[in-house]
Formats: C-alpha cells, sequence, structure tokens
C-alpha cells in the first residue's frame, strides 16, 4: 500500500517507535477519549442554558462526530501514521495546512491539558484546602514523567482511568434509574417527565440549545486520540476500525443516556455553572458517601485528559519535526522509543494553566475551554476536508480504495462540514465564544508566521517526511 514504508501492511509505518498499545488499551483509551471533564464538569452550566434541550445538543454533534471518526478512520486504513490528521493534511492539501493542523492540534491539547489541571484542583479541594494551581502542578509533573518513562506506561494509565469512568457512569445510570422506578432517596420529584415537564424540552429558548454546541463540542475532544496512536498500536487497521465502530453506542450510553438519567432525577434548574451536575445528583439523593466518590472519579477523568494531552502533544510536535515544520531535535526519540523533547516541550507550555490557576482559579476553566474549541473545530474540519480529497483521488483511480469507508459519503462529509462551520458562526453570538474566534484568528496569523519562518530556516523539502527509523 502506498505511504507504509517501515511496516508491514496490516501494521503500517514504524516510525521509530515501539509498537507498546495492545487492542485491549487501545478500546480503553477509545472508550476514555469520549468521556471528559466536558461532561462531568462542564455540563453543570450547558444544563442552566439550555435545559433538556441539552440532550438533544449532545446527539447531534454526536452524529458529527461519528461522521469526523468514520472519515478517518477511513484514512487511517488507508495509511495509518502517528501524526494522522497532520499527515494527511500535508499528503492531501499541502505542507502549509499540515503545519497548521499539526500546530493547532498541538495547541488544542495543551489548552485543553491546562483546563484538566483547572478543575483537577477544584475536585481535591472538595476534601482538602489546597490552592487549585498547587494541585494543577502535581498533577502535571506525576503526568509528565509518566509519559517519559514509556507508551506502555502511557497505556495502562488509560485503561484504568478509562475503567473506573466507565463503572461510574454505569453505576450513576442504574442507581439512576432505580430512583425513578423504586423512587428510594431524597430526590425532591424524580421522573421522565422532569424532561419536558418545566418549561418544555427547549425552556430556554431554542436558540439557547444552539449556541451551547460550544460547551457540547468541548466535551467530544478526545475521540480523535486513536487516530494519534496508530503509530504505536499493535494491528492498527483492525483496533482503530473497532474501536471507531463503537462510538455510536459509547456516545449515547455515555452522554445521552447519562444526561436523561440526570435530568428525570431533578429538574434543570436544580443545575448551575461551576457545579458538576454528577455531584449535585447524589447529594440531592441523599446517598452518604455518594458525592465524593463521584467527585474522585471527576478527579480521575482531569487526571486521563491531562495524560492523554501530554501524550499526543508530543508525538504531533515528532511529527512536525520530521517534515522540517519544527526544530530538528523534536525528532529524537529516547531509549525507550517516547519523544521525550517534544513532551518536555509541551510540558513546559502547559505550565501556563498553572500560572493562570495562580492568577485566575474561578475564570480559568471557562477561558481556556473556550480557547482550545476553536481549535478543535479546524482540525475536525481539516479531517473532512482531507477525506473528500482522498475519495476524489480514489474515484479517478489515484488511490487504492479503503475496506472501511464512511456511509453516505461525500454528502455526509459535507453535512458535518456544514455542522462545524455553523458552530462558528455560533460562536460570535456568546462572550466566550468571541474570545475564542478572536484568539483563534491571533493563532492563525502566529502560526502563518510561525510557517513562512520555519520555511525560510529549516533546509528540508518537506513534501516528504523525513526518513523515521531511526532518530535516537
Amino acid at each position: 500500500m502506498a505511504g507504509t514504508p517501515g511496516g508491514s501492511p496490516e501494521s503500517g509505518p514504524s516510525e521509530g517507535y515501539s509498537r507498546g498499545l495492545n487492542p485491549r488499551t487501545i478500546q480503553m483509551i477509545a472508550i476514555g477519549g469520549a468521556i471528559g471533564t466536558g461532561l462531568f464538569y462542564g455540563a453543570g452550566g450547558a444544563i442552566e442554558q439550555a435545559g433538556p434541550g441539552l440532550i438533544l445538543a449532545y446527539l447531534a454533534a454526536g452524529l458529527v462526530i461519528f461522521v469526523i471518526m468514520r472519515a478517518l478512520g477511513e484514512l487511517l486504513t488507508y495509511r495509518p501514521v502517528s501524526g494522522s490528521f497532520a499527515e494527511y493534511a500535508h499528503e492531501f492539501v499541502g505542507r502549509y495546512a499540515g503545519f497548521v493542523t499539526g500546530w493547532s492540534y498541538w495547541a488544542v491539547w495543551v489548552s485543553t491539558c491546562m483546563a484538566e489541571i483547572t478543575v483537577a484542583g477544584k475536585y481535591v479541594q472538595y476534601w482538602f484546602d489546597i490552592a487549585p494551581w498547587i494541585t494543577a502542578l502535581v498533577v502535571l509533573a506525576v503526568m509528565f514523567f509518566a509519559n517519559l518513562i514509556s507508551v506502555r506506561l502511557f497505556g495502562e494509565g488509560e485503561f484504568w482511568f478509562s475503567t473506573i469512568k466507565i463503572v461510574a457512569i454505569i453505576g450513576m445510570i442504574l442507581l439512576g434509574i432505580g430512583v425513578l422506578i423504586i423512587g428510594f432517596g431524597n430526590a425532591a420529584d424524580p421522573t421522565v417527565t422532569n424532561l419536558w415537564a418545566d418549561g418544555g424540552v427547549f425552556p430556554t429558548g431554542f436558540g439557547q440549545s444552539l449556541l451551547v454546541l460550544q460547551i457540547v463540542l468541548f466535551a467530544y475532544v478526545g475521540v480523535e486520540l486513536v487516530g494519534v496512536t496508530a503509530g504505536e498500536a499493535r494491528e492498527p487497521r483492525k483496533t482503530l476500525r473497532k474501536a471507531i465502530n463503537t462510538l455510536p453506542f459509547r456516545i449515547g450510553l455515555f452522554y445521552v443516556g447519562a444526561l436523561v438519567v440526570i435530568l428525570s432525577v431533578s429538574s434543570w434548574r436544580n443545575f448551575h455553572e461551576g457545579k458538576s451536575p454528577f455531584v449535585e445528583v447524589f447529594q440531592q439523593i441523599g446517598i452518604p458517601g455518594a458525592a465524593g466518590i463521584i467527585n474522585f472519579v471527576l478527579l480521575t477523568a482531569a487526571l486521563s485528559s491531562c495524560n492523554s494531552g501530554i501524550y499526543s502533544t508530543g508525538r504531533m510536535l515528532r511529527t512536525l519535526s520530521l517534515h522540517g515544520e519544527a526544530p530538528g531535535a523534536l525528532r529524537k526519540l529516547s531509549s525507550r522509543a517516547v519523544p521525550h523533547v517534544g513532551i518536555i516541550i509541551s510540558a513546559g507550555a502547559m505550565v501556563i494553566g498553572v500560572i493562570v490557576n495562580l492568577i485566575s482559579p474561578d475564570k480559568a476553566f471557562a477561558y481556556i475551554t473556550s480557547v482550545s474549541t476553536i481549535g478543535i473545530i479546524f482540525v475536525w474540519g481539516m479531517i473532512l476536508v482531507c477525506h473528500l480529497l482522498y475519495r476524489a483521488k480514489v474515484a479517478r483511480g489515484e488511490l487504492p480504495a479503503s475496506d472501511y469507508r464512511l456511509p453516505g459519503a461525500p454528502v455526509t462529509t459535507v453535512i458535518a462540514l456544514a455542522f462545524l462551520a455553523m458552530v462558528v458562526v455560533l460562536l460570535f453570538f456568546t462572550e466566550s465564544g468571541r474570545t475564542a474566534v478572536a484568539v483563534g484568528v491571533g493563532w492563525g496569523v502566529l502560526v502563518t508566521i510561525g510557517y513562512f519562518v520555519m520555511k525560510a530556516v529549516v533546509n528540508n523539502d518537506a513534501d516528504t517526511p523525513v526518513a523515521t527509523t531511526d532518530h535516537r
């Protein structure tokens, strides 16, 4: 198959990495990527803004996310590589697109990790009176050293983080169903009619359900992480395909299912920004210790996302370096086949999140998440554009067709792109959204300048990647 030097058709290019992520780990990374603090923590403000209409927002966005992931899956079965988004943008759109995509995805995860360590500090305060910035620094340090040791340690960490989150959500759903059917606990009026009886499905107006899509999309950040693992996964085409195929079930259970139960147990008016709806539900039911348990799960979700952020940013920086679009030192791998230089640089940038916690802990989460939203919209949009161009080349007989195809393409691809464009327009109607757009424009200018600087100073024909078999 074209574009797979250095590896078998099934394994894909080696890129110098160790294939230390087994199918069991990849499946849990895929599941864990769909469960983050955007749901656990950010959903409180989203419920307050949109009411039960939030469920439909998650469902609509989830369908679009599935289209994006199936498009990515088709590209991954064509050529499974670690820097998938940047690689495909480089191949199908051009060098500039690859540069912007790679650096933008790096920025997305750096800012996302800042958000995760921010909420980690808030969760620890549930038990201990510790300044959030101290917790943020400790969390960052632990995840940093874990990622430096080996990819297997990263994978095992994600496996157990994901297991805790899955067990907790399923347990919450089962407990909520029990409250609705049996009626135990202290919830005021648990009934499914709470989904429409208190002001209707859109109690604050349909427009508010549209505007809440910014928060909803941020909750899905991480589903694309399985694409970054392609260079270190065993049997990537088989493993990644299975992970993507289960995405609709995960969205239906962990997002839609969880919110249906939460908003049935208690009226949407009881949830507010800055408070986790999961903790609030258990406190309203009156189960001793349950809120503390859920708070621990929320802390686990924050640790998981930060772990993934450090992992993905290190790999993306190395991909950029291999194309001559980042300093050459970032190509190096440690003796454990880990891109240690990229991890160090990324963790250093994430320290900014600790500083933000120190200066403005109350506003840190909302500000940082609004910044990362515009970046992930761009990356997801680029995946869809690359898929359209790939399909066009397949139609012309220039590239082999994948046996794992996006249903309904190219129509479904275009619809997903239109949805992302609509969300960008909606960002102009909220203060945090306008902040995200403004920062996005500023980032676009900065990364464009960086592109021309790197093009001028790096003597490398980056239309083809540097050999990736050994850069130690």
